[in-house]
């Protein structure tokens, strides 16, 4: 992520520019009032802009430029009712985009993800304290995690895939898809990238079976919306039967699969039990501390 020169932005002269002789500006701000210009920054897209299609502000684009939180944002963040509609993070990504044409819930779910990580950064610095399950003792403690050591993790590549199963398996389209052969069922099944819009549905699918005392059925209903197609059939009716039969090694392959081809930021860091020294990796928890942090 780059700094941005504000001045050389918003087509401000640089200081020394003027004149000796040159009159006063004129910029409109009250005598004795505070003039201040929000920093911005450019933020890394996992995606690259790899994966928007042609029209797209971002389609092409590696990186997209945020403003610094402000104490509006705060109020966002503060925000009851945006809380309890669950859009509190997408109003605060929509408020600190610099380019107003892009909508937040096209985002691929990636690289939302990485502007989310970079305005945390920026807003309440890269040190990430939370509370933690430990997998050994079960005890609950705080975990600290830098929030700067979170890698970005590129479109995909045959060349730096180390499976050789599933790059073997997987042949790019020029439309941004995915083929991808299974290993059970012998079908070839066609995927793509979940946007924010979609991941909200799947969200929203769920919620509504818990209210109406269903069981959760998360994966299959995530895989109907990532399979295009699946044998060359893109009919809904096709890749939903399919799906409901999938073989569960399959289903395994294919989510080895998609974490392989999902351009997005590892969340993976150490953590050490203060209780009882038990060491793993795993992925960062990111809980109400996480935009409301205690201090």
């Amino acid at each position: 992520m780059t700094k941005r020169n504000n001045e050389e932005r918003l087509g401000l002269p640089s200081t020394g520019a003027k004149g000796a002789d040159d009159p006063p500006v004129e910029t409109g701000t009250p005598e004795g009032a505070l003039s201040y210009v929000n920093p911005t920054e450019f933020v890394d897209l996992p995606s690259k802009g790899k994966f928007y299609k042609e029209g797209h502000p971002l389609h092409g684009k590696a990186e997209v430029e945020v403003r610094e939180m402000t104490a509006k944002e705060e109020d966002i963040l503060s925000s009851k009712s945006l809380i309890q509609k669950g859009v509190v993070l997408d109003r605060l990504l929509q408020s600190v985009l610099v380019d107003k044409t892009i909508n937040v819930e096209d985002l691929l779910v990636g690289d939302k993800s990485a502007i989310l990580m970079a305005v945390r950064i920026s807003g309440y610095g890269e040190e990430y304290e939370t509370k933690v399950t430990c997998p050994g003792c079960t005890s609950v403690s705080k975990g600290s995690f830098n929030l700067n050591e979170c890698d970005v993790r590129s479109p995909y590549s045959p060349e730096t895939c180390e499976d050789e199963k599933i790059s073997s398996a997987i042949t790019e389209t020029p439309d941004g898809t995915y083929l991808v052969n299974l290993p059970r069922s012998k079908a070839q099944v066609e995927l793509r990238m979940l946007s924010g819009k979609e991941e909200k549905k799947i969200v929203a699918h769920q919620e509504m079976r818990r209210k109406k005392k269903l069981p959760e059925n998360i994966l299959t209903t995530q895989f109907k919306i990532l399979i295009q197609s699946v044998n060359n059939s893109a009919e809904p009716h096709h890749v939903a039967g399919f799906v409901d039969k999938m073989p569960a090694l399959d289903s395994r392959f294919l989510r080895k699969v998609m974490v392989e081809i999902s351009p997005n930021v590892d969340l993976t860091q150490e953590f050490v039990c203060e209780e009882c020294g038990y060491e793993q990796d795993m992925g960062v928890p990111i809980s109400a501390d996480f935009f409301w942090p205690e201090h």
